[in-house]
């Protein structure tokens, strides 16, 4: 058959087009959830460092917080090590991972601090040891990587919230304890008072609604470096019909705008159910430095959006922080400023 030269650009055009347009369609998740077990009083919780480099004091009060819940500590091998910033090579962090996720009488881990390193474990994680033996892992900054690494590799719920060694207030611990003990179909979390204080003194504490609405989806995202880190790896965020996440502390303005760019390239905000940023601590432009201030930098991404968005809500480098399930569905609701689990996140 003989094709025009006119007909043969149309045919290529529509080949090169058709698919970047079907990439960009949002569609709905299909993964199923593994939940972990619930935590129940005296389980036993694998104190382990990922990322950065821990110190004895970090052990120390990391293994304080454990027993005040009424939980028991098993320590990690390599916990002490040290490799530069890092606490320990890649092969000893691996091993201590591996160690709790092997170790039935686990229940629990939580790591002592982020930090930096996580992406490193990635290609070298068993994810089948893991999908073997389910259980609850806690932690938000670096911690990222591994949340959704899992998630993706394994369809695990995993949980960005405190470290073993935040300070346990009464708003973390609260939302912690009944996210990862009470297995409710239905659980509404609202914005830490504590926070709402602070907004008066403090502005990026304040909530802000962008565009208002009610959006559902499952929750996905962290850290927002290492979420943009990840995007173009196996174990990007495919925040699609999700509810996104976001959260960063102490990096300039130009850096966020960075970051956020990249993720709306590669997946595109507007294919979310809605985006949720938190409270980004240390943020602001430096003094006497030409820069967008916070807002500015998430609303050129946010305002052009139809669907619903915030900002300043208690997720991310703070001390009210409230605990958010990887991949559980969820209601944001920004005129009552909620995010409500619409199923348990454990079993």
């Amino acid at each position: 058959m003989k094709i025009s030269r006119r007909g043969f650009g149309a045919s290529v055009a529509a080949a090169i087009s058709a698919p970047a347009l079907a990439a960009a369609a949002p569609r709905r998740s299909s993964k199923r959830l593994i939940k972990p077990p619930r935590l129940r009083p005296g389980d036993l919780v694998g104190l382990i460092a990922p990322g950065g480099v821990v110190d004895d004091r970090l052990i120390q009060k990391s293994v304080k917080n454990i027993e005040a819940l009424g939980l028991r500590v098993k320590v990690g091998a390599y916990l002490g090590a040290a490799f530069g910033n890092y606490a320990g090579s890649v092969q000893q962090r691996l091993a201590d991972l591996h160690a709790m996720f092997a170790d039935p009488e686990v229940k629990m881990i939580w790591p002592i601090r982020g930090g930096s390193g996580c992406i490193s474990l990635l290609s070298g994680l068993d994810y089948g040891l893991i999908r073997r033996n389910p259980k609850i892992l806690l932690g938000y900054s670096d911690i990222t990587a591994l949340h959704l690494a899992i998630y993706n590799k394994v369809g695990l719920v995993t949980f960005h919230g405190p470290v073993a060694s935040s300070t346990l207030e009464s708003y973390p611990r609260e939302h912690m304890m009944a996210v990862l003990t009470d297995p409710r179909a239905s659980y509404t979390i609202p914005m830490a008072p504590e926070n709402v204080v602070k907004a008066h003194t403090m502005p990026h504490f304040g909530i802000r609604t962008v565009t208002a609405g009610v959006a559902t989806g499952p929750l996905l995202g962290g850290n927002l470096s290492i979420v943009a880190a990840l995007a173009g790896t196996p174990y990007a965020a495919d925040f699609r019909d999700s509810l996104l996440f976001l959260e960063e502390v102490d990096e300039a303005p130009y850096r966020l705008d960075r970051w956020m760019t990249q993720l709306d390239l590669s997946t595109g905000f507007a294919n979310a159910a809605g985006v949720i940023v938190g409270v980004c601590e240390d943020c602001a432009p430096q003094e006497g430095r030409r820069s967008l201030s916070l807002d500015q930098t998430f609303d050129q991404h946010l305002q052009p959006l139809t669907i619903p968005a915030v900002t300043g809500y208690s997720i991310g480098h703070i001390r009210h922080q409230f605990t958010v399930p990887i991949g559980v569905r969820a209601r944001l609701d920004t005129a009552a400023q909620t995010v409500t689990l619409l199923e348990a996140a454990v079993s």
